[in-house]
């Protein structure tokens, strides 16, 4: 049975994987990971080693978009930059992890809770003029 573009149109506007990018944003990898980040939001990272309301620099920024116009990086956006407020140093939930072997009377559990920083954008800037 073929789907109608209206209701192809509504799965796409309710995806919760992509942020509204109604404002400027910019993807940077950090920690081994890629984010979208977004002016004046707060995100939490793996632990930065760096102090309460000190400010870190992000220079590996993949794609710059001022609202407009997107700037793909190759690899990196030359000139770009983020710059992180640190807000706190949090732990994340906890994972259980639990291993069995069955039959043998072997159990191990174990629990693990992620070290993180949580950072607020406080500017994204291409070539020393900020987009927001």
């Amino acid at each position: 049975m073929p789907q109608t573009p209206s209701s192809d149109t509504a799965k796409a506007a309710s995806s919760p994987a992509v942020p509204s990018a109604g404002g400027p944003y910019a993807i940077v990898e950090a920690s081994g990971q890629q984010f979208w980040l977004q002016p004046n939001r707060y995100y939490d990272l793996d632990r930065l080693s760096a102090d309460v309301d000190s400010t870190v620099t992000l220079e590996n920024v993949l794609l710059v978009n001022d609202g407009q116009a997107a700037t793909l990086g190759k690899p990196y956006v030359a000139g770009a930059k983020v710059e992180l407020k640190v807000l706190a140093h949090r732990r994340g939930p906890k994972v259980i992890v639990y291993k069995m072997r069955p039959k043998k009377k072997t159990r191990r559990k174990n629990g693990h809770r992620q070290e993180l920083t949580r950072v607020m954008v406080q500017s994204i800037s291409v070539g020393g003029k900020a987009l927001a």
